[in-house]
This record gives structure tokens, C-alpha cells and sequence, in this order.
């Protein structure tokens, strides 16, 4: 049952891709579709399969588990913590997991907009006069996934594996049926027909490795959503039927070029009986909505690791299921994530084009997986330098030609998900460096708690009844609010707990003998941390109703102080004005903490402070 979730959810990009791979690989100005570029494209695709998905994917990369958890984050999460210490080095690992994560956002814009739009565009071969419809259609269908998003992915989750199932099998059958009028179409498994075909088209050939890679759309969600349903679910639902499926589907459309070269434009079409086709389309339609959701979910937990990593501001996150932690949503990425496929659909405007800006943030995600897998196998696993050096020439070499040859496509297209990467990475950065400096401002301005209770003890203020929470971000430290609070008020409460959240650790999840710990300072002071994954949900309130206090902490009871950090612009340029700006806005437009960290609003007093970047 978990594999069947797993075609549905995990599988549904790489499941959709033959609407679209394969004709992208043959056009009149580059390959043609003769016999031994029909066979040699197939073979390249063939083998693209067994290597990259199968032999990296399955084999190698989805034993790179963070606590059980999967993604681009969480095996960034893992070399960092393999090379803690080490300087510039530590730092390069940690830009090349942001540059990852920022072009798997730029992939998750093109994945709504080609599949959709590839699906709909059937409806210009079922009936030519539908053609200037098929763009209107696409926007309306692509609205209604994005306005359903906030109703989560539980209620149809059960149909979800079921009718992407269906797809494969509708697949693999007009894949069967086309291979049976052409078996010769079987000798592309003889891979000197992928030499050939690059000995032959050369310059030509090589660009054509950016069609290729298209076939590999999806392999990300294989190790991202390990955490959903386990490594030996997701491996059975690939070897039983989307890998068996996609390879008749493929050789199946291969087939159909061997006998209609001119059918390049839309092979996957041409291969279904003109009787089938309006099903087909609706089959493919809800199939493409499918793996549409699935990235667009995808995203919303890579935000939510964002967040929690420190690396993007605090946002409003729903979770849709009572039984299932994973499913979230994040209203402010939705929207952003809409106008972005609505922009890319509108730019391009048909599967065709899109696929010259698909495969660059395919093929780059790969391409840093392995970089940072091989950081993995080397300080976590131990892999000796000979077995590292002959996994890294294989796949560096695979995944070095499909990016060099995406990058070719930058001015046809390629240019759209790069600039989202590149816009992600700038908020990432921007957002970390700006927290960096506020730390360092307060720290400057502030005053160590061992002072403070030094301070206390030479000279008591006044007591009023009842416990203080003070949020902190270095348990070492005094927090401003509290500082503010003593000097203007001139009292404190009975009990003072220093709260320290942490939430930057490389763990996924946090046990529960690990999640708190507790220190009492004197006088009344306690330092307390409570720790979460970076795929936890915080309830500060929960967490300190569990502490070991004497006499109890009722969270009903607590009053929670709150320093409201609002940074302004006006000191040394440590940093660009324009990505001060750029901070500031994203500060103050973040999801307010007495929110995020499951306070109540009724227990609140926040105490502002201005603080000079």
C-alpha cells in the first residue's frame, strides 16, 4: 500500500515526462528523426534511466538519509555537518546546498507549467479548431490546482496513487502496442547506438543531451520524500511499474518514429488510436494535476526547512492533515509559486519551449547532488579514494554533459529558472547575513546573564508574582526585553525562564530525551532550550508544560515577553544597501514569533527596539 501512495506522490514527475521528453530531441534545425538517431536517442535515454535514477538515485543516494529525512536540504544538512569546522570549506558546502535548493524552486515554477500544458495541448490533435483554447484551458486548470491547495493533499491522496497507476499502465500499454508493430525498435538497447549517435550528430548531439535529461524529471522526489515512505517502498513502486512503464512508453514512441519520422512533434499522441485520445487526454490531464501537486507540496516542506534552518523568514504554515506531519501548506509560496507558473505559461506558452527552460534546473540539481553526496560518502561513510574517485568520474561525467549541455539553452528559454534560482539564493543569503548582523548588534549592546544576576544579587528589585518567558536567541545573553523591561519597570517576576528555541540543528527530527534541557541560574533565573528538527512543528507551550519544574509551569499562566527587533539601515555598510532593504522588508513582513513558536497572542507583551545594520 505505501509503494501504490508512492507512484502517486513520489512518482509523478518522472511519470509524466514522456508527454514531453522525447520529441524535444529531434527539431528541423537540429537532429533529425532518421532510423539511427531514432535508436541512438532511445539508447541515451535508456541508459540515462539505469544510471542516473536507478544506479544514483536508488542505489547511492537514498541511503543519504537525515534521520530518516530526504531532499536537496537534508543532504545539504549532512555534508555541512561532516565538515563542521572547516572554514571556507564548510562555507562552500553550505552555498552549494542553497544554490541546490534554489534551482529546485526554479524547477518546481516549469513542472506545473510544462506538464499541464503538454497534457492540454492533445486537444489540438483530437481537433485542430481547439488550438487557440488550449492555452486558456491550461491557466483555468492551473488556478484551480493553486486555489486547491489549501484544502490539503489528504482528501484526494487516496486517489492519487491509484489513477497515476492507471497512467502508467494506459502508458506502458501504448508503449507495448507500438513495439509489437515494430520490434527492431528493441535493438536500441544495444548502447553502441548511443556512441553512434554522438559520434555522428557531434556539436548537434551533444545540445541534444538537454532533451534527454528530460527523462530524468522527478529523480529528486525519489530521495526527497524518503521521509513519507521509506527507502523499500519507493524502490519496489520503481522497479515493479514506473520503471518497467516509462521504458515501454519510451521505446513504444521510438517505434512509432522508426515507421513517421514526421510524428517527432508530438509522439506520444500519435501512439494512442484516435478513439482513445479524448480519455487519453483526460487521463493525462489528471495525471499531470497530480505531479503538479506533488512538487508544489514539495515545496512547501522545502520552505518549511528554510525556516527552520534560519535561512528564510518566518511564514505562516497550515498543516492539512491530522495523521500526516508531512502535509503542509504555506499561503505566502502558493501565491508566489501561481504567479510564477502563470508567468512561465504566458511566456512560453506552449510544452515545446518550455522544454528548453526545463532541463538547466533539472540537470543542475543533479549535477550539485553529487557533489555533495561524494562529501557524504567520504566523512559519514568512509568510502575509500578509490571507490569515491570511480563514483565521482562516472557521474561527474553524466551529470557535467547534461548541465553543460542545458546551459546552451539559457537564451532560448533556460534564462527563467536560473533567474529564480538566483532570486532565491539572493533572499536565502541576504536573510541569513541580515540575521548574522542583528546577533552581533544585540551582542555589542547587551549584557552577559552572568553579569545581570551578579547585578541582582548586589541589588534585588521588586518581585511581582507569577513566571516570565523571555525569548532569547543565545542562551548566554541577556534578552533586550528583558533588559528593557527591568530598567524602565524596575521589577521582575518571581521566575524568569530564558528561553532558548533551537532549530538549526542537521537533524530532521529531535528524540524527545534530547528535546529539552534545563539549567537554574539563581536567583529565580532559568535557562531552558528546547530543540526541533528542521521537519518539526514548534509548540513552545507543549514543550515547556513537559519541563521539569518544581512547582509546574501551566502554560495558561505564563507571560511571555518579546523583544520586537526592528532593524533599520542607517550604520556602516557592512552590507549593500539594497540587500539591507531587502532584509528589512522581509523582517518586517515575517510571521510574528509569538505564532510561529505556538504562543499565545493573550499572554503577550512585546518590547520594541531598534537595531542599526
Amino acid at each position: 500500500m505505501l509503494a501504490l501512495a508512492a507512484i502517486g506522490v513520489v512518482f509523478g514527475d518522472i511519470a509524466t515526462s514522456p508527454l514531453y521528453a522525447l520529441q524535444q530531441g529531434f527539431d528541423e534545425q537540429g537532429v533529425m528523426p532518421t532510423h539511427d538517431n531514432v535508436l541512438g536517442l532511445l539508447s541515451l535515454c535508456l541508459y540515462a534511466l539505469l544510471l542516473v535514477v536507478t544506479g544514483k538515485y536508488v542505489v547511492f543516494v537514498m541511503r543519504a538519509d537525515n534521520h530518516g529525512e530526504g531532499g536537496m536540504m537534508a543532504l545539504g544538512a549532512l555534508a555541512r555537518g561532516a565538515l563542521r569546522g572547516r572554514g571556507w570549506l564548510t562555507w562552500l558546502i553550505i552555498m552549494l546546498g542553497l544554490l541546490g535548493v534554489a534551482l529546485f524552486f526554479g524547477d518546481s515554477v516549469i513542472t506545473p507549467a510544462i506538464s499541464v500544458l503538454s497534457a492540454v495541448e492533445g486537444l489540438q490533435l483530437a481537433e485542430p479548431g481547439m488550438k487557440p483554447w488550449v492555452l486558456p484551458i491550461a491557466v483555468v486548470i492551473i488556478i484551480g490546482l493553486f486555489m486547491l491547495q489549501k484544502r490539503g493533499s489528504s482528501l484526494l491522496g487516496r486517489l492519487f496513487g491509484p489513477m497515476m497507476a492507471l497512467w502508467l499502465l494506459a502508458a506502458a500499454a501504448l508503449g507495448a502496442a507500438g513495439i509489437v508493430r515494430n520490434p527492431h525498435v528493441l535493438a536500441a538497447a544495444n548502447p553502441a547506438y548511443a556512441v553512434l549517435y554522438m559520434m555522428h550528430n557531434g556539436f548537434r548531439g551533444f545540445e541534444s543531451l538537454g532533451a534527454v535529461v528530460l527523462v530524468l524529471t522527478g529523480a529528486e522526489a525519489l530521495y526527497a520524500d524518503i521521509g513519507h515512505f521509506g527507502t523499500a517502498p519507493i524502490r519496489l513502486a520503481w522497479f515493479s511499474l514506473t520503471l518497467p512503464a516509462l521504458l515501454l512508453n519510451y521505446f513504444g514512441q521510438g517505434a512509432l518514429l522508426l515507421q513517421q519520422p514526421k510524428a517527432s512533434h508530438a509522439s506520444f499522441y500519435l501512439l494512442v488510436p484516435h478513439a482513445l485520445l479524448y480519455p487519453m487526454i483526460a487521463l493525462a490531464t489528471c495525471a499531470t494535476v497530480i505531479a503538479s501537486q506533488a512538487v508544489v507540496s514539495g515545496t512547501f516542506s522545502m520552505v518549511r526547512q528554510g525556516i527552520q534552518l534560519g535561512y528564510l523568514p518566518r511564514a505562516r504554515v497550515h498543516h492539512t492533515s491530522r495523521e500526516m506531519e508531512g502535509q503542509i501548506y504555506v499561503p505566502a509560496i502558493n501565491a508566489m509559486l501561481l504567479v510564477a507558473v502563470l508567468a512561465a505559461v504566458l511566456l512560453f506558452r506552449s510544452s515545446r519551449h518550455l522544454g528548453g527552460a526545463y532541463g538547466i534546473a533539472v540537470s543542475g540539481t543533479m549535477l550539485l547532488t553529487t557533489v555533495l553526496l561524494m562529501v557524504v560518502a567520504r566523512c559519514n561513510w568512509r568510502w575509500n579514494w578509490a571507490a569515491l574517485i570511480a563514483f565521482s568520474l562516472v557521474f561527474m561525467l553524466i551529470d557535467g554533459a547534461f548541465f553543460a549541455a542545458n546551459l546552451l539553452k539559457v537564451v532560448n528559454g533556460g534564462w527563467f529558472p536560473l533567474l529564480i534560482a538566483v532570486g532565491a539564493m539572493l533572499i536565502m543569503t541576504t536573510w541569513r547575513r541580515g540575521h548574522q548582523l542583528m546577533l552581533q548588534r544585540l551582542h555589542s549592546e547587551g549584557e552577559r546573564i552572568s553579569d545581570l544576576i551578579a547585578h541582582i544579587r548586589e541589588a534585588p528589585p521588586m518581585r511581582a508574582r507569577g513566571t516570565a518567558v523571555f525569548l532569547t536567541i543565545n542562551d548566554e545573553w541577556v534578552p533586550q526585553a528583558l533588559l528593557k523591561n527591568l530598567k524602565h519597570n524596575q521589577v521582575l517576576h518571581e521566575r524568569n525562564v530564558l528561553l532558548h528555541v533551537d532549530d538549526s540543528g542537521d537533524a530532521s527530527r529531535v528524540g524527545e530525551d534530547a528535546r529539552s534541557e534545563i539549567h537554574d541560574l539563581g536567583e529565580g533565573f532559568y535557562s531552558v532550550t528546547l530543540r526541533y528538527g528542521f521537519s518539526e512543528t514548534m509548540n513552545v507551550a507543549e514543550g515547556l508544560k513537559a519541563l521539569d519544574f518544581e512547582p509546574g509551569l501551566d502554560p495558561d499562566l505564563l507571560t511571555y515577553f518579546l523583544g520586537r527587533d526592528e532593524p533599520v539601515a542607517s550604520g556602516k555598510q557592512r552590507m549593500s544597501r539594497w540587500r539591507k532593504a531587502l532584509f528589512i522588508y522581509m523582517a518586517r513582513n515575517a510571521m510574528p514569533a509569538i505564532s510561529y513558536y505556538g504562543m499565545s497572542a493573550r499572554q503577550l507583551i512585546e518590547i520594541g527596539t531598534k537595531i542599526d545594520l
